[in-house]
């Protein structure tokens, strides 16, 4: 039967990439608050202290790495370090990434070059760090986008490393399911953050913008109990927009596409 402790993260050795803030931040902080240590890594140092602070107030282990996470060896020296103090990996959360918004025909080489590391091959170097650490029952959660599931016009290579994580997570979760290791993504939509602004003029089906906290929420469960027969799938925190597939809401309550 199931009970309430499922849904806590007690004693759990948590990876958070890009915790210095926005989404990271969120999901640092809320794996705390539900039991669990948590090791968070991103290139900005005070951020990172500050997202150490919130997890350390809470009474809860915590790891700090300065690091980019392109960069495979930080990422070695790194997760050895979490290996060291924590013994093992339950839980890793790939949120770390980024975008700028060009057209692709005026996009340089070293423009699509930093996109894919960030956004995808960065990926690749934390799971590979990670997973020999994780035992039976781990959780791996890929902070996708929901233009990973549409066009992204002027976010075009964005897109497609975003559509390209949620590909490698259905087949990760195929690679790794043998050893008891769950893998999922979460695909956020209209979520401000200090990176993206207050993102004024958006909207959603239920009327509100979304919160870190929503898409922290969604981290919680997948790394948790409640979601023991979950993998190789996308949770959708975008507030109805991709069901919405372009559909907006007039003020007399219609719909116009």
């Amino acid at each position: 039967m199931l009970s309430p402790e499922a849904c806590l993260l007690t004693d759990r050795a948590t990876v958070v990439t890009g915790a210095a803030r926005g989404i990271g931040a969120a999901v640092a902080a809320a794996f705390a608050a539900y039991g669990a240590d948590v090791a968070v890594c991103d290139r900005d140092a005070a951020g990172l202290d500050a997202t150490a602070a919130t997890v350390t107030a809470q009474g809860r282990r915590v790891v700090t790495g300065v690091l980019d996470v392109r960069d495979g060896q930080a990422v070695e020296r790194f997760v050895g370090e979490v290996g060291d103090v924590f013994g093992r990996v339950d839980v890793l959360v790939n949120n770390a990434g980024g975008t700028f918004q060009a057209p692709l025909l005026e996009t340089a080489q070293k423009g699509q070059d930093a996109l894919v590391a960030e956004n995808f091959t960065s990926v690749t170097h934390c799971i590979r760090a990670v997973a020999p650490l994780m035992s039976d029952g781990g959780s791996i959660v890929n902070v996708t986008s929901i233009e990973a599931h549409r066009a992204g016009p002027g976010f075009a290579l964005y897109s497609a490393m975003k559509a390209a994580l949620a590909n490698l997570t259905k087949s990760l979760a195929l690679e790794l399911g043998e050893r008891g290791i769950r893998v999922n993504c979460i695909a956020p939509d209209v979520i401000p953050t200090p990176g993206t602004g207050p993102m004024e003029g958006a909207s959603t089906p239920l009327g509100r913008l979304g919160t870190v906290d929503d898409v922290a929420g969604a981290a919680v469960f997948l790394a948790s109990d409640l979601a023991a027969f979950v993998t190789g799938t996308t949770l959708h925190v975008d507030g109805g927009n991709l069901a919405a597939g372009g559909w907006h809401r007039r003020p007399d309550g219609t719909w116009h596409p």
